[in-house]
């Protein structure tokens, strides 16, 4: 007992280090096996949020090229098609260049100033044609591909929201029936909006066409300014944005500046899925950028069309507008033409200032 005393009298000093250390030790031990658990979980986590991630991107790049397809291969060729036909029926030229023929071979049939009033009508309606056609044909096209973005966005959020939460109400998603309405919608042009731009588009071809006659030589250089001159007069009639209502319904309920929207533009939860994709796509055709993207297209289009007129005319520079007009009546149906056989529109699709405007909306569409 007394040996036991003093031997912790001795060591006793050692003893509470040796405690010290081996208590301090085996903490260290205890903190850095925690520390390597909560950076296993951490990485675990990590790996599972790169998993999420690659399948979010996988799922909606697969929806994404699925709605793109749709519209590539069904939407743009019905809308285009149906245009076409509609732009036939409301511009139809046969009857003028039917009278004139019968005038040709009867002589009699016509005075001068009844052959002078139709050619005049000929040398109008065919350029109102063929710059509606133009108009038509890059406006419609740049417009489904605006729906396409819209949609791809919000399948991006959607998904994102359904990772995120197990609980994500259908109420919340854009649903099949929506999204099929969303890009039938683009036949608005067709069904509705057509009388009011053919209309608007010949008075400014007359406008423009007035002071032009038939026996003025015509240049390649002419012919650009013709065509530019007429659809810059249509596009300053009435308000800067007035030719947005040729491709959209102005519902009082999703479009019109009374629509339920908030002071900052986002969309409120009163309004439906389908009043939200519409509203954002007018938002697109109302802004300046998409604005420029359709001045770009127009002129990308209209340098095309007079160098097809400028090889067709290699060996006479200048010709008598009265030749002309049957081939300015022939561009129209050209302008759209299927659109896998439209080289108008792949242009348009091609140029840089396009791609990269349709990037930038995919990547910076608002969310709603």
């Amino acid at each position: 007992m007394l040996s036991l005393r003093d031997f912790w009298r001795r060591h006793r000093r050692k003893v509470f280090v040796s405690a010290g250390v081996l208590g301090t030790g085996y903490l260290l031990y205890k903190l850095y096996d925690a520390h390597n658990k909560r950076l296993a979980d951490l990485e675990k986590e990590l790996a599972n949020e790169r998993e999420n991630d690659e399948l979010l991107k996988a799922h909606m790049q697969a929806h994404f090229e699925n709605i793109q397809r749709i519209a590539d291969a069904s939407t743009l060729p019905h809308a285009m098609h149906y245009l076409s036909c509609r732009v036939a029926e409301g511009l139809d030229l046969s009857h003028l260049m039917e009278r004139l023929m019968k005038g040709r071979g009867q002589p009699n049939t016509l005075s001068q100033a009844e052959k002078l009033e139709l050619w005049d009508k000929l040398k109008i309606l065919s350029f109102t044609r063929m710059v509606l056609s133009l108009w038509a044909m890059t406006v419609l096209s740049l417009y489904i591909r605006v729906q396409v973005n819209i949609l791809g966005r919000h399948l991006y959020i959607d998904t994102a929201r359904g990772l995120g939460s197990s609980q994500l109400e259908d109420s919340n998603l854009i649903d099949m029936e929506d999204q099929e309405k969303f890009l039938a919608s683009a036949d608005f042009l067709s069904n509705q909006g057509l009388p009011a731009l053919i209309s608007n588009m010949q008075a400014a071809a007359t406008e423009v066409l007035k002071g032009k006659q038939l026996r003025d030589n015509f240049s390649s250089i002419t012919l650009r300014e013709t065509i530019m001159q007429i659809m810059d007069t249509f596009m300053s009639m009435g308000s800067p944005h007035h030719w947005v209502d040729y491709m959209m319904h102005q519902d009082a309920k999703s479009c019109s500046p009374a629509s339920p929207s908030s002071t900052d533009g986002s969309i409120l939860p009163s309004a439906t899925k389908f009043d939200q994709l519409m509203m954002e796509a007018r938002m697109v055709l109302s802004s300046e950028e998409f604005r420029s993207v359709v001045d770009t297209s127009f002129n990308i289009v209209a340098n095309a069309l007079v160098e097809d007129f400028e090889v067709q005319n290699a060996e006479n520079p200048g010709t008598p507008l009265a030749k002309l007009l049957p081939r300015v009546a022939q561009v129209g149906p050209l302008l759209l033409e299927e659109p896998n056989k439209n080289r108008f529109i792949q242009i348009i699709r091609n140029a840089p200032e396009v791609e990269v405007f349709f990037t930038l909306l995919y990547a910076n569409m608002p969310s709603s």
